[in-house]
């Protein structure tokens, strides 16, 4: 059997979605297919995204939407072939959390990637500096894993 492939690639302001994407490759591992960790600023061009089995894209909520480095990364991810694949969207947030469902509704719509039932997932900041945001992160990930 092959293990399948799961990229979760990131943006992340203050290091709480960076935390998230950890988490959720952990998750990701357990459920025993290869997790690749990448932020989104050291993708040069798209082929660079090509080759997975699924893709989790995660980034913070700023001033009500999503960052506009993740707006460049997913301009660069729409050149590779990520139709029919599974896909989720993760983010953390303070005040209002739209900036993953941003992320969720281009990788359904636009990309028409497999999204199913994995609705975008946001965590409060505050439950994250608290740490309580942790198991959930990893439950989200391997999920996503087992749905691929």
């Amino acid at each position: 059997m092959v293990m399948k492939k799961v990229l979760v690639a990131y943006d992340s302001m203050t290091g709480r979605t960076e935390k998230m994407a950890g988490h959720i490759a952990k998750g990701v591992r357990s459920a025993g297919c290869e997790a690749r960790v990448m932020k989104i600023s050291d993708v040069k061009d798209g082929s660079e995204l090509e080759g997975y089995d699924a893709y989790l894209f995660g980034a913070p909520t700023y001033f009500k939407e999503t960052t506009g480095s993740m707006k460049e990364f997913l301009l660069k991810a729409r050149s590779v072939k990520l139709q029919g694949r599974t896909g989720g969207a993760f983010g953390s947030y303070t005040h209002i959390g739209n900036g993953p469902r941003t992320i969720y509704d281009t990788m359904e719509h636009v990309f028409r990637m497999n999204m199913g039932d994995m609705n975008p997932f946001n965590v409060k900041e505050q439950i994250l500096d608290a740490e309580k945001g942790d198991q959930a992160c990893k439950d989200y990930g391997k999920a996503l894993a087992q749905k691929a």
